[in-house]
């Protein structure tokens, strides 16, 4: 149960940090709103990671080197939500990041990309994206 609620927090989070971004962007721009988000979030678990780190950061030699990459995915991830809220609105462009988001994640299970354990991935599944796709879809039907 716990892991639930903390995914809970997590997808709360996102959505509101995407939200905030997008409306302090308006006035700082997206780039630099990029640096903020990123820079306070280093300082965060900077702090964070003194008083609570377990692991060793020095042990980074030995990682394989492409999951450096996700620093960049934050960049990117950042400057996205904020583009994509400010022109979609909001539960739009979050509906459309939320299916991108486990299509990827089905795609990782399925093939076990980067070491993750493959899954089986099969109709239900399948159906149920679709039946995502098709809210957002009716979500957004004009009359």
């Amino acid at each position: 149960m716990l892991a639930v609620i903390i995914a809970i927090i997590s997808g709360v989070s996102m959505s509101l940090q995407g939200v905030f971004n997008t409306k302090l962007s308006e006035t700082v721009g997206l780039w630099e709103t990029n640096v903020i988000a990123q820079g306070v979030a280093l300082i965060v678990t900077f702090i964070v990671m003194l008083f609570a780190g377990k692991g060793d950061i020095k042990a980074i030699k030995d990682a394989n080197k492409i999951y450096l990459l996700s620093g960049v995915l934050g960049a990117i991830i950042v400057y996205t939500v904020m583009k994509s809220i400010s022109t979609l609105g909001t539960t739009y462009a979050i509906s459309i990041i939320l299916v991108a988001q486990l299509v990827a994640a089905a795609l990782i299970d399925c093939f076990g990309l980067f070491g993750i354990e493959k899954c089986s991935f099969g109709f239900k599944e399948i159906l149920g994206i679709v039946v995502m796709i098709a809210g957002i879809i009716l979500f957004k039907w004009q009359k």
